[in-house]
């Protein structure tokens, strides 16, 4: 009994881990970011970049008419929740989001418009097409996957 409840207060006095997932979504006439906070207390100031500029499709971000993008553009709205982001030109590849302080299961989320420059179809950006992009901050660098996500576990902290 004594061994249970040692293992079960050493479990208790692990720190938790504190995680940033960005979720892709394409849409029409808007792509999606979904930025969602996975830890268990606050995290301070946080600065994320999404880098598009490393995914082999050759992801940009296409925010007006006059650019490098294809036919329908969309600048930057935050539709959920709200955040600081560098200036995004037509054509750029990464875009910095800084936010003051996040909260335990706080989402945010941003839309814009992304082409890619390599196939036929540029209006049109699925998960795949993230692969390689990357999400950084901290130090510390996720790569999107084939389902546009991407996951960085940030400083744990006691909760």
């Amino acid at each position: 009994m004594r061994l249970i409840a040692l293992c079960l207060a050493s479990t208790l006095a692990l720190p938790a881990m504190a995680g940033v997932t960005v979720q892709f979504r394409d849409g029409a006439p808007k792509d999606r970011f979904t930025l969602t906070y996975e830890g268990a207390c606050a995290l301070g100031p946080t600065q994320l970049v999404i880098d598009l500029g490393t995914a082999p499709a050759g992801l940009i971000f296409d925010i007006t008419a006059a650019g490098a993008g294809v036919d329908v553009f969309q600048p930057l709205e935050w539709v959920q929740g709200a955040a600081q982001t560098s200036d995004v030109t037509d054509g750029d590849t990464a875009l910095t989001v800084s936010m003051d302080a996040w909260q335990p299961g706080e989402v945010r989320a941003f839309t814009v418009d992304i082409d890619d420059t390599t196939s036929g179809r540029q209006i049109t950006v699925d998960g795949s097409e993230m692969v390689g992009a990357t999400l950084r901050a901290d130090g510390l660098t996720a790569l999107f996957d084939a389902s546009g996500s991407a996951t960085l576990p940030l400083d744990p902290c006691t909760s």
